[in-house]
């Protein structure tokens, strides 16, 4: 089934298990939400009545899209601006299309929820290999990247004249008792 939702001024042809990106919308990442102003709703070739069909949404992240690069000038006068801009927007996948009823979205979240629990296994059995290999081996190192010591200052350039005092300029035409 497929839906044609507005959000964010733009129209968007979703189906179940779709990414899409619109316009920033409230919530944090992992929220569920529901997109209501369905223009136009069908299964395959047949049309369904839009007024009765929800489409349920994951909130993936809040992110910002490519920056736009805005450039002013105007010819013989000197006049140039350079601008850019990142638009706000929010990624969705698209959990289910269907009645505002149906009990469809409780069997799309359960085949989405497996996917999304996938990467934490692997990302928390590294830092237990780490710490399993620090227990019986000290001198393994661990992944993190060591901080680089800084680098010793440079002792600060003095003036010749505070450092020592400049040699006395002798006057050729000066008497030798006036030169010392």
């Amino acid at each position: 089934m497929f839906a044609v939702v507005r959000t964010g001024g733009k129209q968007y042809r979703v189906a179940a298990g779709d990414k899409i990106a619109v316009e920033k919308l409230a919530g944090e990442a992992g929220d569920r939400i529901e997109l209501g102003d369905v223009l136009l709703a069908g299964n395959g070739d047949a049309l369904e009545d839009a007024g009765s069909v929800v489409v349920a949404a994951e909130i993936i992240a809040q992110a910002k899209s490519e920056k736009v690069v805005v450039f002013k000038k105007r010819r013989r006068h000197n006049y140039r601006r350079k601008n850019g801009h990142r638009q706000q927007m929010t990624l969705l996948r698209i959990l289910s299309v269907g009645d505002s009823h149906a009990p469809a979205n409780d069997a799309s979240n359960a085949s989405v929820a497996p996917v999304a629990a996938e990467p934490a296994p692997q990302a928390a059995d590294a830092p237990a290999q780490v710490d399993s290999a620090l227990a019986t081996d000290t001198s393994v190192e661990t992944a993190a990247p060591k901080a680089k010591k800084a680098a010793p200052k440079k002792a600060a350039a003095t003036k010749s004249g505070d450092a020592q005092p400049a040699p006395a300029k002798t006057d050729p035409a000066a008497t030798p008792d006036e030169q010392n």
